[in-house]
């Protein structure tokens, strides 16, 4: 490859839980599907936010999460702030759990991903609810919560094979 394309390459893989996070707050896509009747959806954006924080923090700023939670905020027509203050929230629980684990594990992260989850969107529909008189549907928050949860694991590789990608591109070099 030319000198250009593995600088384009290596900045692909370093920016891409940037580009990726901020893909889905500027669309506002979620990932939701039909199967048997079950509504399943992912918060790929809290799953993006939990593992790069909590495994590779230097990847994502806390103050580009702010941001995208403004964005985020904007494109779903949701009260300005609401959602930054859950990803902040979420930034804090990921960087304790950081803190306080010795040796990486995916089952232990996997979960305290369940239980950040379930504070996070509790938080966010308690926020909605109480302040801003928005209906809560409790079967719509534990049913994206359990299948954020499922679906974790999978992310987690995936998004760990990508750094490892990253961090052998940097060696080439």
């Amino acid at each position: 490859m030319a000198r250009g394309d593995v600088k384009f390459y290596q900045f692909l893989l370093n920016g891409f839980p940037f580009i990726l996070l901020f893909f889905f707050a500027l669309t506002g896509y979620s990932l939701s599907f039909k199967v048997f009747a079950i509504n399943v959806s992912f918060n790929f954006i809290h799953l993006i936010i939990f593992y790069w924080v909590l495994r590779k923090p230097e990847m994502l700023g806390y103050g580009l999460i702010f941001f995208a939670g403004i964005i985020n905020d904007v494109v779903q027509n949701l009260p300005i702030g609401v959602s930054s203050i859950n990803y902040l929230l979420l930034c804090v629980i990921a960087s304790f759990f950081r803190a306080r684990t010795l040796v990486p594990n995916l089952i232990y992260d996997w979960i305290l991903f369940f239980i950040a989850i379930l504070i996070i969107s509790s938080i966010h529909f308690t926020v909605l609810a109480t302040f801003f008189d928005g209906i809560i549907s409790y079967g719509t928050l534990m049913s994206t919560a359990f299948f954020s949860f499922l679906i974790y694991p999978a992310v987690a590789k995936l998004f760990n094979q990508i750094y490892l990608l990253g961090l052998r591109q940097e060696n080439v070099e």
